[in-house]
């Protein structure tokens, strides 16, 4: 039976199954391949992802980071090295099968035991440091919780950025700077907003001092974990030997960041926040496509109509637009609706009206807008589209942050799809308990304080009624 055409179902009315229709249908993933947690990302899908990964890591090269790819397979003694580390990640890792002789290897679900005993041999003085190296991959996680294409699987497709520094002060400076690379990439680029997390202690990442998380806010009220940046300290250093000669001739710890961008599950944020009814809308810095030229003609004027489109299109791609002409024997109709769907920035139709004019009839996906416009023009057309991606995404998150001062709020707040704000008694050890009273009894997290703030509560905690130390956010979370 084929498989019936366009979006069926309205993002805002059932947002789950909208975006199992847009990736199935836009043709970004495909489900079928008969492992658990594993997806198969298509060639729409690749392309958007390999735009992303440039973008960050042309950003990531002017902060100094240089490019690396790290094997695979971690050593099973690598991970016993880090005490918090190997007990925060064994139950996620899939491990191979054992060859005798050899020690049991596992598949990484993150790199800092496979590099650090790399950086042991590398740094030797203050003069190696500092050291910012990223690779880009995959990591295997044993998820045991319900999977979702790009936002929670068993391997996903990341960045992963992990520094080494004299002082405590140049790495916590490193912190800032990779939250100021998310600001710039996913939020300006992507037009993603998102609210940077210090993590409660309960929740930061295994062997790290302190975590930040990026929360984006879905259209399901849940909140997303992209972008993590981790203080480290020495707690790494120490287990692996990261050693270096000081300026003073005296032998310390290198103090240590790692950074974790994920292109794969950004991209469903993309997909989900920019999105609507009638499918994907991709942002123009990050499309494989992003003019498709509609030729609209008949049989005789067909030659010239598809000769003034291959024209048009060569103009395109001399300003460096990437430009596709759909000559397939669809329809207009059907051709409109199939890239619609497929989320390309603007569509130029070309029939015999536009034969002989310097303008080009242009729609604009986003706003359905139709317009004559300059070629030359595009290009900043396209920077606008995207300008007006980010303002109509950050206008979506004005109101969506409420403060509460009972559970019933909480909940209230919750149900509407929002983030609660509270008093809290505290995000170290100490207040998790009030933390799981609120995972119990209202089926959230507590997410952290805001890291780019300080905050300054002025009660007491929302459940155990102690004088509150902190303001933390609560949502639901995939």
């Amino acid at each position: 039976m084929e498989k019936q055409k366009g979006i069926t179902v309205k993002k805002e009315d059932n947002f789950s199954e909208w975006y199992s229709q847009v990736l199935d249908k836009a043709e970004i993933t495909d489900l079928r391949y008969n492992v658990k947690g594993f997806v198969v990302i298509r060639p729409l899908g690749a392309m958007i992802l390999e735009n992303m990964y440039q973008l960050y890591e042309k950003e990531m090269q002017k902060k100094n980071h240089k490019p690396s790819f790290f094997p695979t397979v971690i050593p099973e003694k690598n991970f016993k090295k880090e005490s918090s580390h190997v007990k925060g990640f064994y139950p996620e890792v899939f491990w191979l099968e054992k060859i005798k002789g050899e020690d049991r290897l596992a598949l990484r679900p993150t790199s800092e035991t496979a590099m650090y005993q790399m950086y042991s041999l590398w740094i030797r003085s203050w003069r190696d440091l500092p050291l910012k190296i990223y690779q880009r991959g995959q990591v295997f996680r044993y998820e045991t919780k319900a999977t979702r294409p790009l936002i929670r699987g068993r391997e996903f497709y990341w960045i992963e950025g992990h520094d080494c520094f004299e002082t405590k002060e140049e790495a916590e400076a490193q912190v800032q700077e990779d939250i100021s690379i998310t600001e710039k990439v996913m939020h300006q680029e992507f037009g993603i907003p998102f609210l940077p997390m210090k993590r409660p202690s309960w929740d930061t990442f295994a062997g790290a001092v302190y975590t930040i998380g990026s929360d984006v806010l879905m259209p399901d009220g849940k909140v997303i974990q992209q972008p993590s940046t981790h203080f480290l300290g020495q707690n790494f250093s120490k287990a692996f030997d990261v050693k270096f000669k000081t300026r003073e001739d005296s032998e310390d710890y290198v103090w240590q960041t790692c950074y974790g961008p994920a292109p794969s599950r950004i991209l469903a944020s993309v997909i989900s926040i920019h999105g609507d009814d009638k499918g994907l809308i991709i942002p123009f810095t990050i499309s494989p496509i992003q003019v498709i030229i509609i030729p609209i003609y008949n049989t005789k004027n067909k030659t010239k109509i598809i000769k003034k489109s291959k024209e048009i299109k060569k103009e395109l791609e001399k300003l460096n637009i990437k430009t596709e002409i759909d000559l397939s024997e669809k329809r207009p109709g059907e051709k409109y609706n199939y890239w619609e769907l497929k989320g390309v920035p603007f569509r130029i139709e070309i029939g015999e009206k536009e034969l002989n004019q310097n303008k080009v009839f242009l729609f604009t996906r986003a706003t359905g807008k139709k317009e004559f416009t300059d070629i030359n023009n595009i290009q900043k057309l396209g920077k606008e589209y995207d300008f007006n991606l980010l303002i109509k995404a950050e206008k979506s998150m004005k109101g969506k942050i409420i403060n509460c001062k009972t559970k019933n709020d909480i909940k209230k707040v919750l149900k509407d799809k929002k983030i609660a704000r509270v008093n809290f008694c505290s995000i170290n050890k100490e207040g998790e308990k009030c933390a799981e009273k609120i995972e119990k009894e209202v089926g959230a997290e507590v997410r952290g304080i805001l890291a780019n703030k300080n905050e300054k509560p002025s009660g007491n905690c929302i459940i155990c009624n102690k004088k509150a130390t902190n303001i933390v956010y609560i949502a639901k979370s995939y």
